[in-house]
């Protein structure tokens, strides 16, 4: 990493304690990986962290430690404003009105002649305030892949950094760190927390060994790059586990043979270890019988004598 690049995001951290961590939509095992990994590093070293991204999370990503805190929003401080938002369709609301009862306030939503098209789980909440001062793009080529939850005028003072490998980058942001030679963005990742000096724990070890391994299909795609195996071991070391497929049925479905075909394999091999036999033709030429199947264990008194066949010529 440009150790220029790299000073210029220690300063950001040392000026900055709220931090937003953003992903686009849809993102992969690899993106959110990313995200998630500097996520979890950044709150190692007390930082106020919140993770964002514009999507649900698919199930792909779901075993990745720190899924459950992503957000559809940065969260506001205690002096935010909270707004309230539901559907609305002209003509269903007559007027919006509050109450005062009990130290609460109550917001009265009066239904028009056509009546209310949403119930409460249509209802949206959200803490409005300062903005992080500091946000973190992880494996997004454009800023607009993060759609409205990257409030461009809610967040024109903050400093960008933006992390990504894949060619189609737009290169947006204060900070762009680029690894085109990467094949992946846990790499870069992995690659800054360790320059920055934050620890990797087991939790942040393995979320990076999949995403890697994820991005790079096992390994196995060309364009993997001597990072990947580099950062792979060292991530080892630190305790990543590995989730791989159950082996019992990779082989059932690898093999030739499937454990409920042995039976037949048996015999097939006994079939072949059998010796043929032969009768003599009119024509003084050997002819094969047909295949005598043993029902027993036991062979026939006379399988083990010798057999003479002769021809039609003496030799």
């Amino acid at each position: 990493m440009d150790n220029l690049m790299l000073e210029k995001v220690k300063e950001l951290l040392a000026k900055n304690e709220t931090i937003g961590i953003a992903v686009g939509k849809n993102p992969g095992v690899d993106e959110m990986a990313g995200a998630l990994s500097l996520y979890l590093a950044l709150l190692g070293v007390n930082k106020k962290v919140t993770v964002i991204c514009p999507t649900e999370p698919i199930v792909e990503v779901s075993s990745l430690v720190g899924i459950d805190k992503v957000k559809k929003g940065f969260d506001g401080g205690a002096g935010g404003d909270l707004t309230v938002s539901f559907p609305y369709k002209e003509g269903e609301i007559e007027k919006v009105s509050y109450t005062l009862e009990e130290g609460k306030l109550n917001i009265l939503v009066k239904a028009g002649e056509k009546g209310l098209n949403f119930n409460e789980k249509d209802v949206e909440y959200k803490k409005g305030g300062e903005a992080p001062g500091l946000v973190f793009v992880v494996g997004t080529p454009r800023l607009s892949d993060l759609g409205t939850v990257f409030d461009m005028e809610a967040l024109k003072d903050s400093k960008v950094v933006n992390i990504d490998y894949k060619p189609e980058n737009q290169g947006f942001g204060d900070i762009p760190l680029l690894g085109k030679n990467a094949s992946s963005v846990s790499e870069l990742v992995a690659s800054l927390i360790s320059s920055l000096g934050f620890n990797i724990d087991v939790d942040i070890a393995s979320n990076l060994m999949a995403g890697i391994i994820s991005a790079t299909d096992n390994f196995q795609l060309p364009t993997t790059s001597p990072l990947a195996f580099e950062t792979v071991a060292t991530l080892l070391k630190k305790g990543a586990v590995r989730k791989v497929k159950d082996a019992k049925k990779n082989v059932a479905e690898d093999s030739f043979f499937t454990p409920a075909s042995t039976s037949n394999v048996a015999e097939a091999n006994a079939a072949y270890a059998r010796p043929p036999s032969f009768t003599k033709t009119s024509a003084g030429t050997a002819e094969k019988k047909p295949e005598i199947r043993l029902d027993g264990d036991n062979p026939p008194d006379d399988w083990l004598a010798p057999k003479i066949y002769k021809g039609s010529t003496n030799i």
